[in-house]
Formats: C-alpha cells, sequence, structure tokens
C-alpha cells in the first residue's frame, strides 16, 4: 500500500498543475454548472489519465506549458463519462460521496455531462491541431458506442468474454489510449511515435478496466468507496462473473440467473455470489490476464530510449493491476 501511494505521489508537482488548471477552466454564466462540476470533477479523482497525457508529452520531448491546460481535456471527458454513468447506472455513490444524479436529479447530471464534453472540444480546439482534435472525437464517440454496447447487454447473463473485452476497451481503454497518443500528437513526434503510444495506451486501458471490474468482487467498500458487488446489483456482466458461471453446472447458473434478473436476490444472496466468483480461482486467473496486457504495453514503448519519463510510464503501466481501487 505504502509503495503505491509512493508511486502517485512521486507524480504530485504534475497533479497540482493539473488540478490548477481544471479549477481555471472550470467557469460558466451558470452557477449550477459550476456547483456540479466542483463536486464531481474536483474531487477526489486520480487524474491518471491526464498524467499520462502529460508523461507522453515529455517522452516526446514536448515541454511547453501549455500541456497542463490541454491535460485537462481527459479529465473532463472521463467526468463526463462518469456522470452518464451514474444516471444509466441509477448510481447514488460515486468517489465516497452522493453521487451529482442523487444530489441534484438525472436531467441536470446529463446536461452537466454534455457540458463537460463540449468543454473538453473547446480547449482541444485552442491547440490548433486538427490531428489532435480528430483523435480526441474519435475516442469520444468509441468511448459512447461503449455506454450503448454495455446498456445493450445489461443483465444479459449470455454475454461473452469478447462482448465484454468490446465494452471495456471502448468505455475506458480508447480514452487512455487517445491520452498517451495525443502526447506524440501534439509534440509532433511522428506517425510511428504516436502509434507505439497509442498501443501502450490501449493494453494498458484494457489491464486497467480488468482489475476495476475484478476489484469489484475483491475488494471492499472502504477501499473502493462504493459497495462490493456493485456491478451485478446494476446488471453489469463483468469477466470475473462470466468466468464464474462457465465454471457452474447449467442448472446452478440457470438459478443464479433467475433469481438475480427477477430481482429477488437479497443482500445475503449478493454476499454469496461475491464469494462464489471469490472462492473459484477467477481472480488469479483475471490478475494474469491483466498482467499479460501489461506486459504487452510495456513493449510497445520499446520504440523509445530509456529516461526517467519513460520509468515513470511504465511503473504506472504496472500500477493500474497493482493497485487496491
Amino acid at each position: 500500500m505504502e509503495r503505491h501511494s509512493a508511486i502517485i505521489e512521486k507524480h504530485g508537482a504534475h497533479f497540482s498543475k493539473i488540478n490548477e488548471d481544471l479549477d481555471k477552466v472550470l467557469t460558466s454564466r451558470v452557477a449550477l454548472i459550476e456547483d456540479i462540476g466542483n463536486h464531481t470533477l474536483l474531487g477526489r479523482g486520480k487524474r491518471l489519465r491526464p498524467l499520462f497525457f502529460i508523461l507522453s508529452c515529455r517522452l516526446c520531448n514536448y515541454q511547453k506549458e501549455d500541456m497542463y491546460y490541454l491535460s485537462t481535456i481527459f479529465e473532463y471527458i472521463h467526468t463526463a463519462s462518469l456522470l452518464h454513468d451514474d444516471v444509466l447506472d441509477n448510481a447514488d455513490v460515486r468517489r465516497n460521496k452522493p453521487s451529482a444524479n442523487l444530489i441534484w436529479g438525472n436531467h441536470a447530471a446529463v446536461l452537466e455531462g454534455d457540458f463537460l464534453y463540449l468543454k473538453s472540444s473547446s480547449i482541444a480546439l485552442s491547440s490548433n491541431n486538427l490531428q489532435f482534435l480528430k483523435r480526441i472525437a474519435d475516442a469520444t464517440m468509441q468511448m459512447t458506442e461503449g455506454q450503448i454496447l454495455e446498456l445493450i447487454h445489461t443483465n444479459n447473463w449470455d454475454t461473452t468474454k469478447r462482448e465484454y473485452m468490446e465494452i471495456i476497451t471502448a468505455k475506458t481503454a480508447v480514452l487512455i489510449s487517445a491520452a498517451c497518443e495525443c502526447g506524440a500528437i501534439i509534440s509532433d513526434a511522428g506517425e510511428d511515435a504516436g502509434l507505439c503510444l497509442g498501443r501502450f495506451g490501449m493494453n494498458m486501458g484494457i489491464a486497467f478496466q480488468l482489475m476495476d471490474d475484478l476489484l469489484d468482487y475483491i475488494s471492499s467498500e472502504e477501499v473502493l468507496g462504493k459497495a462490493v458487488g456493485k456491478d451485478i446489483r446494476e446488471g453489469k456482466i463483468t469477466l470475473p462473473l462470466i468466468y464464474t458461471l462457465s465454471n457452474q453446472r447449467e442448472a446452478d447458473r440457470k438459478r443464479l440467473e433467475n433469481l438475480f434478473k427477477d430481482r429477488r436476490a437479497t443482500d445475503e444472496d449478493y454476499h454469496n455470489l461475491v464469494n462464489l466468483v471469490r472462492e473459484n480461482g477467477v481472480p488469479d486467473q483475471i490478475m494474469d490476464e491483466a498482467q499479460s496486457y501489461v506486459d504487452k504495453a510495456a513493449g510497445c514503448l520499446s520504440l523509445f530510449p530509456d529516461s526517467r519519463v519513460k520509468e515513470d510510464l511504465l511503473e504506472l503501466n504496472q500500477y493500474v493491476i497493482e493497485r487496491n481501487h
């Protein structure tokens, strides 16, 4: 735990500048927009996506001060997607505090998300770089597709691993990939550098979400900032459950499906399902898969010479699967 904290704390100077620009840019003539933004955007977020952009810029020898301003794009997009997610999921907790939709209602939360998406586009336009803008627009579009795919598969207990991977790639990995690749784009580092950083972010992003979905079953509410087993309560069929179901007899699998889909499950039933996932070897299986994506990501940086920044990216790459929340 101490090592994990140290990995994040060593980037404190970057986080301070990212937060400073997030605060500066979050302005509107409508007070409610700023109120919701202060609650959701300026809270306990890890700021990993802006950090990946900053480090990718530095890896490509880009040192201009506007990189912090541009990095806020990725936190605005991420926060907007969380606002929309919480409405879709009827969530009432986000980052250990009441969600925006619980406090201000679904309509306000959705509109705040729209505002943040458009704010990110406005910042991207200021770069005067069409390729940079297009990469961000494409990523945002794919994220929306991922949210819709997840909605389609809600409570679909026949969801396959392939369908699950398609969802998490679009919902999570695409934005992390864009943050890394955009570091090369804004640095004018060339196509090869952009492709390598994009692949680095994509593999790291998949590993990140694999661990997020596993932690939903094996962590604790105090650590996660949300209830354990939250995904299945929201009808999300993630890889831990997909693997667990594949190990069950058909009759047992159907019994579980009917119990949870019909909303007859008690808190004890949810607790038992979480334990079932924990006890059948699934956590180790998913950890191994996440590590394989981390290893692929690390290989993508072979194009770049060894440096302190490269070491930082490789360390954060490993951190995404060693973290506990």
